[in-house]
């Protein structure tokens, strides 16, 4: 439909009846029907309407991928590459003077007449177009894992500050994730000023565990992770260094799912075990021992933990994190008739020992024991 008269051809009276705008208003009856030509293109069918302020097609009608049109509220017009430089320039020209320029895809049905038989590829987008509707770009997932090594590449995020202290007085995570084993480490920190060393730490231990290198780290542009300190310590021991685009958290995306998947599961402990958010370092532990242990690697069909230590893992010793417990003195002499343990509540895993964290009732403290029993089947109150 159409509401200028002077741009029909082949013009018939038609008595129609009414024409409803978005506004629930009426607008003049159908007076007529046409066909719009110029030099360019036609298009049959055309309604012309009283006080209609605009051009309006019916774009299913005329949608395909073999023809792009250009039109604006006065003009259509159809591009391909036949056309020269000074008409292409002519038309785009006219299209940003009117100041509403779609790009439409047209088909070579009878409905329009004048198609040109190539395709037309915009190249460049109108710089007026992409001010007002530029979105951020897509970051698809890749799926082919070109990585084959444990250490070639290191996924690394640190979180925090947390608004509540560790009962250990820390306050921010730092989180390491292997991109082909998807084993997790993680470890906590005061301030991040800490990161740097635990990080040449951290690189050197596994080196040596798995007689591999470190080859690729990425991470975000933080600080803590982007310093004079680790910029040599990488330079002396070859260690690429790759870093997402400022404010494109996406670019780092193991590490921030991770983190969620981290927060999310010792959220969940917290909540069913009832134990204060001060264990929250606790609960981001117990959740890391446990999913490197129970998560499946799709591609590889295994657990991070066997990828990384080339054995299945034997979980049969798991214990819920805040049921009760007892904890057998070792320490001192004890009493004729004194008792023999103290009681508390698991809090965890050793990642040093082959024993548990607990926190231990009478001492208020968080300590390692091999001698625990743990009453799996009552709850904290």
């Amino acid at each position: 439909m159409t509401g200028n008269r002077s741009i029909l051809s082949n013009f018939r009276h038609f008595n129609g009846g009414y024409v409803t705008f978005g506004s629930d208003s009426k607008g003049g009856s159908i007076t007529g029907q046409g066909t719009v030509s110029n030099e360019r293109i036609s298009i049959d069918k055309v309604n012309y309407v009283k006080e209609l302020d605009f051009n309006l097609m019916s774009v299913s009608q005329v949608c395909d991928q073999n023809h792009w049109m250009l039109f604006t509220d006065k003009e259509c017009f159809v591009l391909s590459p036949g056309l020269s430089k000074p008409l292409l320039e002519k038309i785009l020209l006219t299209a940003q003077r009117k100041e509403n320029l779609y790009v439409l895809d047209m088909n070579e049905d009878n409905l329009v007449r004048g198609l040109p038989d190539k395709e037309f590829q915009l190249e460049d987008h109108c710089i007026a177009c992409s001010k007002g509707k530029q979105h951020q770009s897509s970051h698809k997932p890749k799926t082919l894992n070109i990585n084959d090594t444990p250490l070639q590449l290191l996924h690394m995020d640190v979180f925090g500050p947390t608004n509540i202290m560790s009962v250990g007085k820390r306050s921010y995570c730092l989180v390491i994730t292997g991109d082909y084993t998807r084993f997790s480490w993680v470890y906590f920190v005061r301030t991040k000023d800490e990161t740097a060393e635990i990080l040449k730490s951290y690189i050197l231990r596994v080196e040596n565990q798995s007689n591999q290198k470190v080859k690729i780290i990425r991470c975000d542009q933080g600080t803590e992770l982007k310093n004079h300190t680790l910029t040599c310590f990488c330079e002396n021991k070859g260690i690429e260094r790759q870093y997402s685009a400022p404010r494109t958290p996406q670019q780092n995306g193991v590490a921030e799912r991770r983190n969620r998947t981290l927060f999310e599961s010792a959220r969940s402990m917290l909540a069913d075990s009832k134990l204060p958010l001060t264990f929250w370092a606790e609960a981001v532990s117990t959740a890391c021992y446990v999913q490197n242990r129970v998560l499946i690697v799709k591609p590889l069909n295994k657990t991070p933990y066997e990828l990384w230590f080339q054995r299945v893992p034997y979980i049969g010793f798991l214990k819920p994190i805040g049921c009760p417990c007892t904890i057998l003195i070792t320490n001192g002499v004890l009493p004729k008739f004194g008792a023999k343990s103290d009681e508390g509540y698991f809090a965890g895993y050793s990642s040093q020992s082959k024993a548990y964290k607990v926190f231990n009732s009478r001492s208020r403290i968080v300590e390692e024991s091999a001698n625990v029993e743990c009453r799996e089947h009552i709850v904290y109150e």
